[in-house]
């Protein structure tokens, strides 16, 4: 079934001033080529302040650039999730994996932001979960406490408490994790978040769960809000996520063919979230049950 097709609306920046417009849209949107670019705005689908452009035009500051992606077919995801909590403030949902949190990467109307606002249009979350990663995401929906949450989210006031299957058998019982994350090159997509060293001070907490010959099983706290922490930080200790596409045991993108951010194959679930309620103050503990790919790795 084809979605409602989307508008994707940038503004020139400084950086840009100068640049020819068909070259732009090549490095805003590196997935399309140069002549799949001209395609389009051959087909109309291109304006620069609200005027057809034909991929010529010397873009400037300031400027309006806006890309009417006709409707498409998305790709499958499941379309279901599960309350946890609700209350006139908050709700939370246990998302399955393979559902994105937001719309993006093809993914419009296949997104738990879309399924949940059917049920309750007022709701936003407050965080985000990988595509893959299975599990506990927040939304608020009043005003009042997306404000209050988002103060508190990466601090000591909220827990937030993963389970994740990892390669190699850790010699450890407990590992703290100090690498951190940034920005590093990507052959397709330009760039993607990994191991850094002048990234971004990041921190996890991970707790061996069990063992097998070739695998452990930790259960990892978040102490700051990096994307991809977990499977960069696992992967910076030797202990790259079963099955993940991306991350090699380096915490950097696989050397070769590595996949993509959104790409799954791996086991990852937000399990726990604690934090005081931000209208009643009262001590919120939430848990999402375990997929049950976790339980063939005990």
């Amino acid at each position: 079934m084809l979605n409602r097709g989307y508008a994707y609306t940038t503004v020139i920046s400084k950086r840009d001033h100068g640049q020819a417009l068909l070259s732009h849209l090549a490095s805003l949107y590196p997935h399309s080529s140069s002549p799949a670019w001209q395609q389009r705005l051959n087909n109309g689908e291109v304006t620069l302040d609200g005027i057809a452009a034909n991929g010529s035009e010397t873009i400037t500051p300031s400027q309006i650039l806006v890309w009417n992606r006709p409707p498409w077919i998305e790709p499958d995801a499941p379309r279901h999730f599960e309350v946890l909590f609700e209350d006139p403030h908050l709700l939370a949902v246990n998302k399955p994996s393979g559902l994105p949190t937001l719309p993006g990467g093809g993914f419009m109307e296949n997104t738990l932001l879309r399924l949940v606002q059917e049920q309750t249009p007022e709701a936003n979350p407050v965080h985000r979960l990988g595509r893959a990663t299975s599990g506990i995401v927040l939304f608020a929906k009043t005003p009042q406490a997306a404000s209050q949450l988002g103060v508190n989210w990466n601090t000591s006031r909220v827990q937030k408490i993963y389970r994740a299957l990892a390669q190699n058998v850790a010699q450890e019982d407990v590992y703290e994790i100090l690498t951190p994350i940034g920005l590093v090159p990507h052959p397709l997509i330009g760039s993607v978040w990994a191991a850094s060293p002048g990234g971004k001070p990041s921190k996890s907490l991970a707790k061996v769960i069990s063992r097998t010959t070739n695998t452990t099983t930790f259960e990892v706290s978040l102490h700051s809000g990096r994307p991809h922490q977990i499977r960069i930080h696992l992967a910076s200790i030797g202990h790259p996520l079963v099955g993940d596409p991306l991350y090699g045991s380096t915490g950097q993108p696989l050397e070769s063919l590595p996949g993509l951010p959104g790409d799954g194959g791996y086991l990852l679930h937000a399990q726990f979230l604690r934090f005081l309620h931000p209208i009643s103050g009262e001590q919120i503990n939430l848990e999402a049950a375990l997929p049950s790919g976790f339980s063939t790795h005990q």
